[in-house]
């Protein structure tokens, strides 16, 4: 039975990326002119004039280039070889290095500032493109582009990547990735976002720096990131790695532990024990994630605790969840009072697919898989559109579809779900 829902979910993950996701981005998004546009609104109207951003444009190049990688299929390369021209032709900065945060639609720099982030993920698409096709041109570019963060971004002083700086590598006043974020030096999500490039760059240029570099990011992870008494990764931190520990972001747990694992899997060639201190610690974050984990197999987006002791404050979960994830999670849930944000974002479903079916995969343990085929199944039922393609932004609390933000657009991209799905494939 296993055996066969394992072949079931293969094949439904392959149709799904290539009806549902890479299907939607060539037919309603590719723009004649060059690249892809930059929007399409939560009610499915197309909005050419729109800018078109750094992350999106990199994670295009990174899907049609993994896309093709596994499946082998021409249009794919076709579609790699238009984001990488697009990105070639207007994002990178040849003068300074880098790459713009944004342009206007007509391919003109619009923000000029380099964030690291964006940075990584240009890495991420070029070395990937190289790691498809073998081209060494785009395994330049990505040298390149490490070449930059290396010399700017990374703070020697500190053992950190700043999260932005100017065009000429200047600081900057305002480092938020975006207005939903803080205003912080250092950053979880760009660490987690370099750890990635920086591992799929070492597939294909195992160079001792970079490798270097890569224990220094799993270092940061498990002695500055990783919070030793929740085991959830903190978010925001200052120049001196002090930061707020009052978010649980459910998401970015279980994607930092799988990715995580991916770095030792590159890193290691050996296959790690169980009981290792690398499996112990990914073990652990992803049993935290479980504390958004909901019985209908979704998982909640997070929590911002404020500060407040409540004994009676009740779980995100509901009794039955947090009964099944353990004593541990329940303290912590009723520990202080918080903010939940419940709404089911894709990306979150995402990562928690991939991470369960890593865990699976580690641990031998069934329930990991069973609860990457639920939350697969939620994402089948409640995210996707069938009508018009692509994916919801979110499934909103009262189970409403959130079309205030974007179908597609500067932070909804074919990434975290193209990349779920070809995880499942090579995975599976």
């Amino acid at each position: 039975m296993v055996n066969r829902s394992i072949v079931n979910l293969r094949e439904e993950a392959r149709l799904l990326l290539e009806e549902n996701i890479l299907r939607f981005w060539l037919d309603k998004m590719y723009d004649p002119q060059g690249g892809f546009y930059g929007r399409m609104d939560g009610n499915n109207v197309l909005h050419p004039e729109a800018e078109r951003g750094a992350v999106l444009n990199a994670r295009l190049l990174w899907s049609f280039s993994a896309a093709y990688r596994v499946l082998r299929k021409q249009e794919y390369l076709e579609a790699a070889n238009w984001a990488k021209d697009y990105i070639e032709a207007h994002f990178l900065d040849r003068e300074l290095g880098g790459c713009f945060w944004s342009l206007n639609a007509d391919g003109t720099p619009l923000d000029t500032k380099k964030q690291t982030y964006a940075i990584g993920f240009m890495i991420y698409a070029f070395s990937e493109y190289a790691r498809a096709t073998g081209d060494e041109a785009a395994k330049r570019t990505a040298i390149n582009l490490f070449e930059d963060i290396e010399a700017h971004a990374f703070d020697t002083e500190h053992a950190g990547y700043v999260e932005a700086l100017t065009r000429d590598w200047q600081p900057i006043a305002d480092m938020r990735l975006s207005d939903k974020d803080e205003n912080a030096v250092f950053t979880m999500n760009t660490h987690l976002h370099i750890l990635e490039p920086y591992t799929n760059l070492y597939r294909i240029w195992p160079d001792e720096r970079l490798k270097k570099q890569l224990h220094v990011l799993i270092a940061i992870f498990a002695e500055r990131l990783y919070n030793k008494k929740n085991h959830h990764v903190d978010c925001f931190f200052d120049e001196h790695w002090q930061g707020k520990r009052d978010i649980a972001s459910y998401g970015h747990d279980i994607e930092a532990a799988w990715l995580l694992n991916e770095a030792f899997a590159v890193l290691i060639p050996n296959e790690l024990k169980p009981l290792s201190f690398e499996r112990l610690l990914t073990k652990h974050i992803a049993e935290a994630s479980l504390t958004g984990l909901q019985p209908d197999g979704s998982m909640i987006h997070e929590r911002k605790y404020n500060g407040v002791p409540s004994v009676n404050q009740r779980s995100v979960c509901d009794g039955e969840s947090v009964a099944q994830h353990g004593a541990l999670y329940k303290r912590e849930a009723r520990s202080r009072a918080s903010v939940v944000a419940s709404e089911r974002q894709w990306w979150v479903m995402c990562e928690a697919v991939i991470g369960f079916i890593d865990q699976w995969q580690i641990t031998d343990d069934i329930v990991w898989y069973e609860r990457a085929k639920e939350a697969f199944r939620y994402i089948q039922t409640q995210l996707v559109d069938r009508e018009h393609g692509e994916w919801y932004w979110a499934i909103l609390p009262d189970g409403s579809i959130d079309r205030t933000n974007d179908k597609a657009g500067f932070w909804k991209c074919p990434y975290h779900n193209s990349r779920m799905c070809l995880e499942l494939i090579e995975r599976l």
